[in-house]
């Protein structure tokens, strides 16, 4: 596809336009991976604030990762269909009310109905990297979209300290006042600087392919997150692992049969894109065990003789240099994909991934060493999160760069749900006990750290088959025969 039909807006555009546009989306993406660590300081505190049992408020949590995991394809195909950018500000809108909604509750249900709602904005990052693919100047592409990508991590690391200092010396609700604002803030960003792509592929929404893959996806990440809860034995986590295995078979016997599915299921089996995914299930595992071991290590009483006996701040803060590490990082990964290949650029950040997680088996005694292993495992992340997207785009036509994106981001999604549930089950088992108190041993960390870096490996050895292409290309050429035939078109 030439670059005039890759970018019919803003192919002329300057380079502070440019710089204006990756600021906003990536400002856009940071604040919608804020909803991933807003709640966490306040979580063991919930079932007081709502009176309610643990279980109960634990939904506070669960139906964030459903709504997300449900929302992230359908808002990338919507935004294929209608525009990218107005999606996006769609999602914007649904944190915004989320948050609203939790600010003025103090029962239950409203809390959860408005935490789905900011779950349901998580499509905003891949839409932000399609919208750049469609608007960008082939040189900053790259870069641009490495930044984006990278801001899913950015979020996460910054807002855990954040939060903490919020939920410290203010009323918990002022933790959902601060991220409406945060997204109001965005939402008028992009409408002032974030022009609407005219690259879009029409058609007719695919509702019944929506709730197929919704009622699957459901299954399947219920039983995954629920299933400690309810025993992996039980009636109810085996019948939604079953029920989620043939709604999601069902549903893909549907979508290869109708003319305009939700999922071109025919583009996701391309070798490049169906390895890449397969790649990105086993990062998010990795990449996740981070997030799970070292706050908990942090915060675990000294008497332990591991832990370090710090606050939730102290932990929050030792996270915080990776996201600054991720955004590093995006410009680097973006140009060893240019010289080498993003698919090389994959297999490095994999490859540092698992030397963070050995170095971290090696050093746990201090704080500065999980510091260290929070800035290797985070640049690691900034080179996988940066090659991604462009071995995506790399292989689906413009026109569907939405939907592949956001399948590739809930790919993701299942691979860090996975491993909060697998570190769940060993740090339950693998327990040391302090007086009446029942902990998580050191051996059982070091379990879950080990696994860590063997998903990484396992990811590493997953792209060595993705095909090799050489240097990246910034607008990719077309792979279809209709991406073929709209350039046909447009030279008519």
């Amino acid at each position: 596809m030439s670059d005039a039909l890759a970018r019919p807006v803003g192919a002329e555009e300057t380079a502070p336009r440019a710089n204006v546009l990756v600021v906003v989306l990536a400002f856009g993406g940071i604040v919608v991976s804020l909803m991933q660590t807003l709640v966490i300081p306040i979580v063991p505190k919930l079932p007081t604030y709502l009176h309610a049992s643990s279980s109960d408020t634990a939904w506070a949590v669960t139906a964030t990762l459903l709504a997300a995991a449900v929302a992230t394809p359908v808002m990338g195909r919507l935004g294929d269909m209608y525009g990218k950018r107005r999606m996006l500000l769609v999602g914007l809108f649904m944190l915004v009310a989320g948050s609203v909604t939790v600010a003025l509750s103090d029962t239950l249900t409203p809390v959860i109905v408005g935490r789905a709602l900011q779950g349901m904005a998580s499509g905003v990052i891949p839409l932000g990297i399609s919208i750049m693919r469609d608007e960008l100047p082939a040189e900053r592409l790259g870069s641009a979209t490495a930044m984006m990508s990278a801001s899913l991590g950015v979020g996460g690391a910054l807002g855990l300290p954040a939060a903490a200092v919020i939920a410290d010396n203010f009323n918990w609700h002022m933790l959902f006042w601060t991220s409406a604002a945060l997204g109001v803030v965005a939402a008028v960003l992009v409408l002032m600087l974030v022009p609407e792509s005219s690259v879009r592929s029409g058609g007719r929404f695919d509702l019944l392919g929506a709730l197929g893959m919704a009622a699957g996806l459901v299954c399947l990440l219920l039983a995954i997150s629920k299933g400690g809860d309810w025993g992996w034995g039980s009636g109810t986590t085996l019948g939604l692992f079953a029920a989620a295995v043939l709604i999601l078979l069902l549903w893909g016997f549907f979508e290869l049969r109708i003319e305009e599915p939700l999922v071109d299921l025919r583009s996701t089996a391309r070798r490049q894109v169906l390895v890449t995914n397969l790649a990105s299930v086993a990062l998010g595992f990795g990449m996740f065990a981070m997030s799970l071991v070292i706050p908990q290590i942090l915060q675990m009483p000294a008497a332990t003789g591991y832990g370090l006996g710090k606050s939730l701040l102290t932990a929050g803060l030792v996270m915080a240099p990776s996201g600054l590490v991720m955004m590093a990082t995006a410009p680097v990964s973006a140009a060893v994909s240019r010289a080498k290949g993003p698919k090389v650029t994959l297999m490095i950040g994999a490859l540092i991934v698992a030397a963070g997680y050995g170095i971290n088996i090696a050093l746990m005694d201090q704080v500065w060493h999980f510091v260290l292993v929070s800035c290797v495992i985070g640049a690691g992340i900034g080179f996988t999160y940066g090659a991604m997207p462009a071995l995506i785009m790399g292989a689906v036509p413009a026109s569907e760069t939405g939907a592949a994106n956001s399948l590739n981001t809930l790919m993701r999604s299942i691979g860090t749900s996975t491993a909060s549930a697998v570190a769940g089950v060993i740090l339950a088992r693998m327990t040391t006990d302090l007086g009446p108190l029942s902990l998580p041993s050191e051996a059982g960390f070091k379990t879950v750290l080990a696994i860590g870096a063997g998903a990484a490996l396992l990811a590493f050895a997953v792209a060595s088959f993705i095909p090799r292409r050489g240097p990246a290309a910034d607008h990719p050429t077309p792979t279809t025969e209709a991406d073929t035939r709209e350039a046909a078109d447009a030279k008519a």
